[in-house]
């Protein structure tokens, strides 16, 4: 049992905690960390390569050159990851580890002793956690919670914590195609989910597991001008899934990895045991 975790990095060059990376990637052999440097201006990559250097083996690098956001950065390395053919699990977690490691291991180790789930992701509205977080981002959150709950039509708690573990077989069904949004494409996955699956057998699948620490760290890379957008993204993802349907249901080693931008990863990596031409 073998899991590749996905860190997309943004400008996170004074943000990135490198003693906690080297720490859990040089005691667990179980997993592998794959960075995706997201087009950053700072020194992001020397940072990230720094990781790399202690653990070269267990660590991978996809070096975006063009910013795309955090949807692109995700399905970038959860396609590089699909291709390697040892992760069984894949599954993202931010660079600033709002969500620690002790979380995520958490949500393997459920997946893992449940075969019927394929997806199980942090919740920070349930349990009684450590959640710390500012409050116009709260009442932001609760706004934006009661919109995704019209558009899916899920029983979903929190489709936007940033920490979810996927089975491998159904890396295809949630990161095929390109995303239409930079941020919201958690709920994206889950439409996609649904609309592969129907609901019923979905919520067979997914699990929502309570958190025991999330805290917002300052410095968000979604700005005041991304969150007065959000609810037009909305919009958008619901007239483009549920309206139109116009998508497509879709029935290395201690390397780093270079692409002009986020798009070309679908050029270079076909599905499982394919290389795309």
């Amino acid at each position: 049992m073998k899991t590749g975790i996905i860190i997309p990095c943004y400008n996170e060059a004074k943000r990135l905690n490198v003693e906690a990376f080297v720490d859990f990637i040089t005691t667990n052999n179980k997993y592998h960390l794959c960075f995706v440097n997201d087009g950053s201006k700072d020194d992001t990559l020397a940072v990230l390569e720094t990781i790399q250097e202690q653990a070269k083996m267990k660590v991978s690098i996809v070096d975006v050159k063009k910013n795309a956001g955090k949807a692109a950065a995700v399905r970038s390395g959860a396609r590089y990851l699909f291709n390697r053919r040892d992760m069984d699990y894949i599954g993202f977690i931010d660079a600033d580890l709002s969500t620690d490691f002790n979380d995520f291991e958490k949500l393997v180790d459920t997946l893992h002793k449940n075969e019927d789930l394929d997806l199980v992701y942090g919740s920070r509205g349930k349990g009684e956690g450590q959640i710390e977080r500012n409050v116009f981002r709260n009442l932001f959150s609760k706004i934006i919670k009661i919109i995704v709950f019209l558009i899916l039509g899920l029983p979903i708690e929190d489709t936007q914590c940033g920490a979810k573990v996927f089975r491998r077989n159904i890396v295809p069904v949630a990161y095929e195609s390109a995303f239409l949004t930079r941020w919201l494409f958690d709920v994206e996955i889950f439409i996609r989910l649904k609309k592969h699956y129907g609901k019923v057998q979905t919520m067979d699948k997914i699990y929502e597991q309570p958190l025991e620490r999330w805290i917002h760290v300052d410095d968000s890379k979604l700005g005041m001008k991304d969150a007065l957008q959000i609810p037009y993204m909305l919009l958008s993802i619901w007239f483009s899934y549920v309206v139109v349907q116009s998508f497509d249901v879709i029935v290395g080693q201690g390397e780093t990895v270079a692409f002009d931008d986020a798009a070309n990863t679908s050029a270079f990596y076909g599905m499982e045991g394919q290389k795309a031409a």
